[in-house]
């Protein structure tokens, strides 16, 4: 896991075990299933397979990540309210500042909407970036960080 003083609330590298084994439902996007290396976590992802084609078998490293500003979150009172505003601004002309999307070929947005604890220590978040839906099950004590009702970006990484 990263350090407490970071944006990024988990990361891990991931094997991708299967796609699409449920049959292909859309065009440009597929389900991706894979397992974590480090933290035994299994995730199922929606993606655009021609901006981030992927491959059974394959390692990719995934990341979860509260801003995509570089550093620790700011939660000082006094700050600069249009200077916040401007903190995550992604511009395509490259004038926007720049943060932890430089680092990873694929991020999208989305927000936490359900969160699954069972009896167990096992438990499972469920995301949704705009309709590509994503979950990820594992011990809780890896997912300490993942608060329902939050948005997120998710990062990966060939």
């Amino acid at each position: 896991m990263t350090s407490v003083s970071s944006n990024i609330v988990f990361d891990d590298i991931f094997n991708i075990s299967a796609i699409d084994k449920e049959g292909k439902k859309f065009d440009r996007v597929s389900r991706m299933y894979a397992h974590s290396k480090n933290y035994d976590m299994d995730l199922t992802l929606d993606y655009n397979i021609e901006l981030f084609p992927l491959e059974e078998n394959q390692n990719f490293a995934l990341a979860l990540a509260s801003s995509l500003a570089r550093g620790p979150p700011t939660t000082n009172p006094d700050a600069n309210e249009d200077e916040d505003k401007d903190r995550d601004v992604w511009r395509p002309d490259g004038k926007g500042r720049r943060g932890l999307e430089e680092d990873y070929d694929y991020v999208m947005y989305g927000k936490i909407y359900k969160f699954d604890g069972g009896d167990s220590d096992i438990v499972t978040a469920y995301i949704s970036f705009g309709g590509l839906l994503m979950s990820m099950t594992g011990s809780f004590r890896h997912m300490t960080n993942i608060v329902l009702g939050d948005s997120i970006y998710v990062l990966l990484r060939k």
